[in-house]
């Protein structure tokens, strides 16, 4: 099966982000915005990068968007333009469309123009914030839902040379392991009897009031 394709429209701060870790992922990457110089920015990091106006609906048409997979749109302060480009890619018969929203307002106008799902980068970088607070070894937390997430949790002092076995979160608080980390290498079949490392990282998925659990017990190193 081939390899999604991802085009990410913006350059900002957020959208050369996205397309970074993307990319880093080992996806192929076009990323597209009107500034020369934010494209030759990120050159280096994605598949390819393009200048062009992504509400001139003949200049996306050139560039193929229809053909990817998922586009990202990540326009900065120019919610018109988010709104206009949206509305082309939706047009073009684009299959993914995730759109960026400045206020909750933006995003009502992106759901009901089309796009299959509108993030809110300010308001959900607060909700992460709040989750490494309330328990230091959460070093990411992705809402899926109003009801689930997944988390990446620090191996902490009680998990350390614990087997998945032995700690048993499935049965404890109702989540999965999905896959460690350690040291930037994924490990997505991880075995039931494999030791729990210091660097280890935990990517756990589960329902919100079954994660805060897990979050309470592991509040501490």
């Amino acid at each position: 099966m081939a390899k999604k394709q991802f085009a990410v429209i913006g350059m900002g701060r957020f959208g050369s982000s996205v397309a970074r870790a993307i990319s880093e992922m080992g996806f192929e990457v076009l990323a597209i915005d009107t500034d020369e110089q934010r494209t030759q920015d990120v050159v280096n990091i994605v598949t390819h990068a393009v200048s062009a106006d992504s509400t001139d609906e003949e200049a996306l048409r050139a560039l193929g968007i229809r053909n990817f997979d998922v586009v990202v749109v990540s326009i900065g302060q120019d919610i018109q333009a988010s709104i206009l480009t949206t509305l082309i890619l939706k047009d073009l018969g684009v299959p993914r469309i995730i759109a960026k929203a400045q206020n909750e307002l933006h995003g009502k106008v992106l759901n009901k123009i089309g796009a299959d799902k509108v993030i809110y980068p300010e308001r959900d970088m607060g909700l992460r914030v709040a989750h490494h607070l309330v328990s230091p070894n959460i070093m990411d937390f992705i809402e899926l839902s109003s009801d689930h997430s997944i988390i990446e949790l620090q191996a902490t002092s009680q998990m350390i040379g614990q087997n998945l076995k032995q700690l048993n979160v499935r049965a404890k608080f109702g989540c999965n392991v999905m896959a460690i980390k350690n040291n930037g290498k994924m490990n997505i079949s991880p075995q039931a009897d494999d030791p729990i490392k210091p660097d280890d990282v935990l990517i756990i998925v589960g329902a919100n009031k079954d994660i805060q659990k897990m979050e309470i017990q592991y509040s501490t190193p």
